[in-house]
């Protein structure tokens, strides 16, 4: 299959875990108990990384482990929480508008790291992702708390530079292993901010048990496997501008569920955001990324 075909075809598969990201809000706010963020984020993560590790049977190598902590505490565990933080104490529009600037940061990273400068379409394309997203999300009027905007920021950086690491540190074990420890060891440090700020979980029904089912089995396992696989074959910069793709999808299963409303002015920044998100795989794919490209490693080692 001719390299740009292919290209394309892994970003399809790396867009489908934002997607299933951007459905958690309304499964969220639908189907589970209230006002317990930490511990929707804890059952979300460590239940899918015992799955993963369980069937993949594999411990990786002592020289790793260190690496998978670092990863698992920017990917999951200081992400959730920071994430967390931010959604209580912003509008979520203004945490999203925050959260878009991850594919600055790691152009960023990349510039100052690698001496690579942005590619100039992929920069402006950012640029206008954000503006779009602004134009969807942003109420007037959104009030500025300084907390929960360094939470946002913060949580940004901690996913850029996981997104980024994740890259560089190409994992010496298969794809089902290096998502099932990073996810287990982030719902580990989960685990204890969970107990200390949610409230006990009450009894729950039928509907509540399927909500968190699905968080584990969509929201985690399956979405956190296609968006490593999407990092272990794309750019940076292209895999996280397809993290866009969670709020925009939040937005349509509210319009499309929910009956919410979409104003003219939020119409244009789902285009915008849209288009942002294509022009930047785009200009990826005119200047490909493959100095540190390898597959994972398909032959499993012994636990």
């Amino acid at each position: 299959m001719h390299r740009s075909a292919k290209t394309w075809i892994d970003s399809l598969i790396t867009a489908l875990a934002p997607a299933i990201w951007g459905s958690t809000y309304i499964v969220t706010t639908q189907l589970l108990p209230p006002d317990r963020p930490f511990t929707a984020a804890l059952i979300r993560t460590l239940p899918a990384g015992l799955l993963l590790i369980l069937f993949s049977r594999v411990l990786p190598p002592k020289a790793m482990w260190g690496r998978l902590l670092i990863l698992s505490a920017l990917n999951i565990g200081a992400f959730q929480a920071l994430l967390f933080i931010a959604a209580y104490r912003l509008p979520g529009g203004l945490a999203a508008v925050v959260g878009a600037t991850q594919p600055l940061i790691i152009m960023g990273l990349v510039w100052m790291l690698e001496r690579r400068p942005p590619v100039h379409l992929a920069l402006w394309a950012s640029l206008a992702g954000i503006l779009g997203m602004a134009a969807l999300l942003l109420a007037p009027g959104a009030k500025w708390d300084s907390t929960g905007m360094a939470a946002a920021l913060a949580g940004a950086v901690c996913m850029a530079l996981g997104t980024y690491l994740a890259r560089q540190w190409k994992s010496q074990i298969p794809l089902l292993a290096f998502t099932g420890w990073q996810l287990l060891l982030g719902g580990l440090l989960l685990l204890p901010v969970a107990f200390m700020f949610d409230a006990p979980l009450p009894s729950l029904n039928t509907t509540q048990i399927l909500g968190y089912a699905y968080l584990s089995v969509f929201g985690a396992l399956i979405a956190y496997v296609l968006w490593f696989r999407g990092i272990a074959r794309l750019s940076p910069v292209a895999a996280s501008s397809l993290g866009l793709l969670s709020p925009i999808t939040a937005v349509a299963l509210g319009w499309i569920l929910l009956g919410q409303n979409m104003t003219p002015l939020s119409m244009a920044g789902f285009v915008t955001v849209l288009a942002s998100v294509l022009a930047v795989q785009w200009s990826v794919l005119s200047k490909p990324d493959t100095s540190r490209f390898q597959p994972f490693p398909t032959k499993k080692s012994p636990a």
